[in-house]
């Protein structure tokens, strides 16, 4: 993997002379949540950087589940992606996971499409989600279970949850949002149809939201980038820099909204991660990022992740970053 990253003041739009007061105090903001960060990882708790690798797969039977900390409803939710044809178990059009009429706003005309990561019942549907899909470089399996908090709290039902509360956000800027999934089907997508959404609504920016599954003690959120991959049926060079623009931003604003600190176990502190390994994103043609929200298997994140309150404040700060992305 390469890692690489920028600073955590979210990039600014354009503005004219009149905004420069306003700017400057949002800098301010931005830079005091970071500052923040730097204490918590000096004196709080950290681990030893060697995490397991991202989305990791869960049991191949579903847990039972207990309901978040906050009590809110969730449903289901992940990042894979699947040609769809066939028995695929209630294979849902792209209709379905349309947004209403977007309303008008700074992103009326733009089209975001955001993947919630896996589907509460690939646990019951593994034979199919182990098919393997070809994604460039390499065949890999159709889609995974995801991970799970110690309690049972599904990654499945986070990516969902919090991807619908981006929907209403991205909505009332007036953007058009699609999703790859919304609960309307029992298992997947693949990851192949997953990309192939994005590019088929030819989307101005993807967003493919998921929860780690990685070792205790690992902490933190990370942006993952496609990485420059002219292999077979992907070639993610016209994508590579504004994805980059698109992460960067992304990751600005969620640490402001969350007060989340960096991954402490991948990309060296800078919360942003290179991979050319990723389906979802080798067969983007679109500007397409993954988030890694936390790390389920760690009690503190998990804290976190089963929040009604923290997921509206994710929601937030990945839907303020996706704006910045799209306004410039």
């Amino acid at each position: 993997m390469s890692y690489v990253g920028p600073d955590f003041d979210p990039p600014q739009p354009r503005r004219s002379a009149v905004r420069r007061p306003l700017t400057v105090a949002v800098a301010a903001v931005v830079v005091g949540a970071v500052a923040g960060w730097g204490v918590w990882q000096a004196v709080g708790d950290s681990g030893d950087g060697a995490g397991g690798p991202t989305g990791a797969t869960g049991p191949q039977t579903r847990p039972a589940t207990t309901p978040p900390a906050s009590g809110d409803p969730t449903a289901s939710g992940d990042d894979g992606t699947g040609d769809g044809s066939g028995a695929d178990g209630g294979k849902a059009s792209p209709s379905g996971s349309s947004s209403a009429p977007a309303a008008t706003g700074p992103l009326k005309g733009k089209i975001v499409v955001i993947d919630p990561g896996h589907n509460p019942g690939n646990f019951q549907h593994t034979t199919e989600i182990n098919r393997k899909v070809n994604i460039g470089t390499n065949a890999k399996e159709c889609d995974t279970t995801g991970t799970t908090t110690n309690d049972g709290y599904l990654e499945a039902d986070f990516t969902l949850d919090v991807a619908r509360r981006m929907r209403t956000l991205l909505q009332q800027e007036g953007a058009t949002v699609k999703f790859t999934q919304d609960g309307d089907r029992t298992w997947g997508p693949c990851i192949d149809e997953r990309a192939r959404i994005g590019n088929e609504a030819k989307a101005d920016a993807v967003v493919s939201i998921h929860a780690d599954g990685s070792g205790t003690g690992n902490r933190g959120f990370h942006v993952i980038l496609p990485g420059s991959v002219n292999e077979g049926a992907a070639d993610t060079r016209p994508i590579v820099a504004p994805s980059r623009d698109l992460g960067e931003r992304i990751t600005g604003y969620f640490v402001r909204a969350t007060g989340s600190a960096p991954s402490n176990y991948v990309g060296g502190g800078t919360g942003i991660v290179t991979r050319t390994d990723l389906g979802g994103l080798n067969l983007s043609t679109v500007p397409k990022v993954f988030i890694e929200c936390g790390n389920m298997r760690d009690s503190k994140d998990a804290a976190q992740l089963t929040s009604g309150a923290w997921r509206q404040k994710a929601a937030q700060g990945i839907s303020d970053g996706i704006t910045s992305f799209l306004e410039n």
